[in-house]
């Protein structure tokens, strides 16, 4: 694996300069907010790619928290396997997709939907029990940078469209600074806690914010707000050279975002291997000034 390393940064390097030329040549200049509608090219590959390490570390931070019990974790998977399921089939049912805003594709949905129980597999496929946390903490940092991405580039962005660098009140925007806010505690409260049960508390919170994602996605279909309505997806319509520059730019960030995860992953195991070395050679040496106060003569049964 660590032969891969340099050679997925190399392919990972063309594609973001190659990515950056299409996004600054390539790609038709719009005819109504011009140069400046550029900053789309990272502005929601950046969203896309954070919230895809936000849902891994929901499904990581819920296999974390299952795992200590044999009975949760069967439970866990059953109602895996039941959302996937049902949530799948239920998106193809007339009187549900009645409930969908115009322009959302059922089977977007269902993709969706489906793509839960097959992450939520892989990763516990793919990752030991102690490994779940050392992902979630991993995704959660990475996340948050990309996260940190979105909330400069919007109001780069918005500045010289809407004439204001923030529009109070609009829920897209309020909902990512409350989610990029969840998930900053969610690092405090790994990095300055030192209790036993850091890790579980951080899991539960981790929980807790990715409910926040649904709401950031869906904001402009349910809800009037400042913020442009969806132009793909089925919910408007986009230049198709527009849309190819932007899958290149999220691949290209999300190669990156995996070789950075990939990366601070291995850092976090190696982290842990220490502490766990100090703290061995802790006990030892306790173990070993407790004999020698010993009174001579006496054994240490």
């Amino acid at each position: 694996m660590k032969r891969l390393f340099p050679i997925l940064s190399v392919i990972t390097a063309i594609l973001l300069a190659y990515a950056l030329y299409a996004a600054l040549v390539v790609a038709p200049t719009e005819r109504t907010m011009g140069d400046v509608q550029r900053i789309f090219y990272y502005h929601v590959p950046s969203a896309w790619t954070a919230f895809l390490l936000f849902f891994i570390n929901f499904i990581a931070s819920i296999q974390y928290l299952v795992s200590r019990k044999a009975s949760a974790k069967t439970a866990a998977k059953w109602i895996v396997l039941a959302i996937g399921a049902v949530g799948t089939i239920a998106c193809f049912l007339p009187r549900v997709q009645q409930l969908f805003p115009a322009g959302m594709r059922p089977s977007a949905v269902a993709t969706t939907v489906l793509l839960i129980p097959i992450f939520y597999f892989l990763i516990g496929w793919l990752f030991p029990e102690e490994k779940l946390d050392v992902l979630a903490v991993t995704t959660a940092e990475v996340g948050v940078v990309f996260c940190t991405i979105v909330l400069v580039t919007g109001p780069l962005w918005a500045r010289p469209v809407w004439g204001i660098w923030w529009a109070v009140g609009d829920l897209r925007l309020t909902s990512t600074l409350v989610l990029w806010l969840i998930y900053v505690s969610y690092l405090v409260l790994r990095g300055f806690s030192n209790s036993a049960q850091t890790q579980m508390l951080a899991a539960a919170l981790a929980v807790f914010g990715a409910l926040d994602v649904p709401l950031v996605f869906l904001s402009i279909w349910f809800f009037r707000t400042q913020h442009p309505s969806p132009v793909i997806g089925g919910g408007g319509s986009l230049d198709p050279r527009m849309g190819q520059v932007l899958l290149i730019n999220w691949l290209a960030f999300s190669c990156f975002a995996f070789l950075v995860c990939w990366s601070r992953f291995r850092l976090e195991l190696l982290h842990r291997e220490v502490e766990e070395a100090h703290a061995m050679e802790s006990l030892a040496g306790a173990g070993v000034a407790a004999k020698a106060s010993l009174p001579l003569g006496r054994s240490s049964r």
